[in-house]
């Protein structure tokens, strides 16, 4: 990722509040498909709404973000929220893949990947997951909207993560989200 745009998410986190903890869009209303607290990844984490959520369910969460002052906003949430502890904050440039995890075999129980966009990135996402492991991704979409660079086509995300157990897909008004299980 370009210098320029590290500096450009610096300046829109900085230009907003802390916020609050809350789940990612293809769990909403769906935290009951949780598995059992363990490990979480948060790609693209920004301001760590969706790793202080995770972490108040009892996960342990690697949260990642290009943005030092979106990290900085998450870890300020955390330690508003009690869970500062439960929360590793990475800056890394995802354009690079994902960062090494916590613990030696690197598998994660929830991965999440909330509006980041990076078709590179799906196989990975998915290999991250443990066995029984949940993903939630969503991402800007065609479908119902316009087209653009950063939008993903109709079926993209189900052509991606077809391997696994798909619980919800759904596409329209310009979003998609996909929750889906690694087969355990």
């Amino acid at each position: 990722m370009a210098g320029s745009d590290r500096q450009r998410w610096d300046s829109r986190h900085a230009a907003v509040s802390v916020g609050e903890p809350m789940p990612p869009s293809a769990l909403l209303g769906r935290a009951d498909v949780l598995p059992s607290p363990g490990r979480a990844l948060d790609v693209a984490c920004g301001r760590g709404a969706v790793a202080v959520w995770l972490a108040l369910r009892g996960f342990v969460v690697d949260a990642v973000d290009v943005s030092a002052t979106g990290l900085a906003g998450g870890a300020e949430l955390a330690e508003r929220h009690g869970v500062g502890e439960r929360i590793r904050w990475v800056r890394a440039d995802l354009d690079g893949g994902l960062p090494a995890g916590r613990d030696p075999d690197g598998g994660y129980d929830v991965v999440v990947c909330q509006r980041f966009r990076e078709p590179a990135l799906y196989p990975p996402l998915a290999a991250a997951l443990r066995p029984g492991g949940l993903l939630a991704v969503t991402v800007l979409s065609e479908v119902g909207d316009e087209g653009g660079r950063f939008r993903a086509a109709p079926g993209e995300l189900l052509a991606a993560f077809g391997d696994l157990d798909v619980l919800d897909h759904v596409e329209g008004d310009g979003e998609a989200s996909l929750l889906a299980r690694r087969t355990p």
